[in-house]
């Protein structure tokens, strides 16, 4: 991604007092997106006001750019905003230290004692190194040797992450049994 787009994303995101998770094209060639996401920093989610917030001003940032003959993005694409979610990427070294205690899968751009895709659960951060415990046993990953990551959906990272409102979601509904 541009780092100049992603530069004024970032500026964007802060101004509305949220922190950018990732910025990324996604879908190919055949459903180009621009896939964003950002988070309150406070509660590590947005709701769908703060996600119309952030898609209108970066809206805006894309259409002077193209007015300027600048356009950042060739070609037709979609404008995706949205939090991270609940099984969301780990994309800054904060990140590890965040969800420290949940289990994560992490592919590697290199191979790191043999392996090139780690999963376990996330020890913590010594300086610029994580340490995960997966089925191998205790690891240290260098970040720098993370290509991406995610946490993986688990009841405890289930337990641990509450929504900040239900308002809108379905009701559930006793079923009869036959």
């Amino acid at each position: 991604m541009d780092a100049t787009l992603t530069s004024r994303i970032e500026t964007e995101a802060k101004a509305l007092g949220f922190e950018l998770v990732r910025v990324a094209m996604v879908g190919g060639k055949s459903d180009p997106t621009l896939q964003i996401m950002a988070e309150r920093p406070e509660t590590g989610q947005l709701d769908l006001g703060d996600c119309e917030a952030l898609s209108r001003r970066v809206s805006d940032i894309l259409d002077a750019m193209e007015a300027e003959g600048r356009d950042p993005v060739e070609g037709a694409y979609r404008l995706e905003v949205s939090s991270p979610g609940i099984d969301r990427p780990l994309t800054r070294l904060k990140d590890y230290s965040d969800w420290q205690g949940h289990e994560a899968r992490l592919r590697l751009s290199r191979e790191v004692d043999g392996a090139k895709q780690v999963t376990g659960d996330i020890l913590g951060v010594e300086g610029e190194t994580i340490e995960i415990s997966g089925s191998q046993g205790a690891r240290r990953i260098p970040y720098d040797a993370i290509h991406s990551a995610k946490l993986l959906l688990t009841d405890r990272l289930i337990a641990a992450t509450m929504p900040l409102s239900t308002e809108g979601a379905d009701e559930l509904e006793p079923q009869e049994e036959d």
